[in-house]
Order: structure tokens, then sequence, then C-alpha cells
């Protein structure tokens, strides 16, 4: 089974992306992963990824893309995939149509996890960082034993600056502006799922599931 999650952050995606393909299994391919996987290893791909990032310029589509495509054509990927960050907009949706194609494949679902506003806000702007080893805590969900100090080594837990809720706010507002036209394209061809992903981890997995079985 070839799926995409798609959703804003904060939404769950790769917390669903990696229960569904153990599940089926199959592959959880997170792109960010496998952007710093090509970068790591130098592949050709990764050298040119890289000198964009250097510059802090957006990696152009054609080198996303081209990262993308070898991942898809490795192995594992045979039996299907669920894909968590790619496509990010109808043109890299395209292109994904014409990698499944030149594979003799089809993409089966698009997983749409949705989630109120505030609800995201109160996710994200809630998580504190370890100083010392990067553990991660939430203060409503998994606060540590003692106010502002890690369970694991005791050092200083902080609040990230891409976590306040300003700035979580802001990158909602964008997220959903850039990933509308590609819901829209994605429903047009009776691919999109929505899904409640406001709910436990555990309920949102189970309508995933049940919503999949339907579209056999």
């Amino acid at each position: 089974m070839h799926l995409v999650m798609l959703g804003p952050p904060g939404s769950g995606k790769g917390t669903q992306g990696e229960m569904l393909a153990e599940d089926l299994q199959i592959p959880h391919i997170a792109t960010g992963d496998i952007f710093r996987r090509a970068v790591k290893e130098s592949t050709e791909l990764g050298q040119k990824a890289q000198l964009y990032m250097n510059r802090g310029e957006l990696v152009p589509d054609e080198v996303v893309v081209g990262i993308v495509s070898e991942r898809l054509r490795e192995p594992d990927c045979k039996k299907g995939f669920v894909l968590d960050g790619f496509p990010r907009t109808v043109g890299q949706a395209k292109a994904l149509d014409e990698i499944l194609l030149g594979l003799g494949e089809k993409l089966d679902g698009v997983i749409l996890l949705k989630v109120e506003k505030e609800v995201l806000v109160g996710r994200l702007s809630g998580r504190r960082v370890c100083r010392r080893c990067g553990a991660t805590y939430h203060v409503d969900y998994t606060p540590p034993r003692r106010m502002g100090r890690c369970d694991r080594c005791g050092g200083e837990l902080y609040q990230r600056k891409d976590d306040g809720e300003e700035t979580v706010r802001r990158r909602l507002d964008v997220h959903q502006g850039q990933t509308e036209p590609l819901q829209i394209y994605y429903r047009e061809r009776g691919l999109l799922h929505t899904i409640d992903a406001g709910q436990s981890i555990e309920r949102v997995f189970t309508d995933i599931r049940e919503e999949l079985g339907r579209g056999q």
C-alpha cells in the first residue's frame, strides 16, 4: 500500500505514520530523515542539497524529488510505503505520481490529520527540551517530575524559539496556506481521507485503519 500522511505540525503525523507502517509492514519514510541521510552519505543529490542549505536557500524541487525518488526505488519499498513530509505542493504531488508511474504503481490513499488550531497551539507551545541531553517534555501531557528539570540528567528545560506561541501560530497559518491546494488536489482525485486527530493516539490509529479499509 502506497500512502501519504498530511497534517500540520503537532498533528501526530510521525507517530501515526510509524504505527501505520509497522502495522502494514512497510517502511515509514520521513523526508527529513532521508535528506539528512543523503547529506551524511554525500550522495550526488545530497551534496547539491547541502549547497543550497549552506546558503540558507530552499532546496529546489528537482533535488527534493530526486532524493525522494531514490529512496522509493530501494528494495524495502516494493510492497509500499508511508510517506511523511512529501509532497508539500501540488507540483511535488504530480512529481510523485510520475515516480510511481515509472515504478508501475499508484498512490492508494492520503491521510489528512485535522486538529483544531488552539489544540495544536497548546501541543506545540507546551513543549520543553533539556539543554543538556535533548530529552523532550510537555507541560501538560508529559511534565517532568521536578519543575524545569530533566528527569534523565537534571539539566535545565527550556522552550525553543520555534515553540513560542506567536511563532507557532505563524507556522500553522503558513502551513495551512501552503497545503490547502494540495488537499484540494487529492480530494478531487478521491484519495483524501480526513481523520479527527484531536482524539487519543489509539483512537486516531483505529479511525485511520477503518477509513483505509473502506477505501479498498
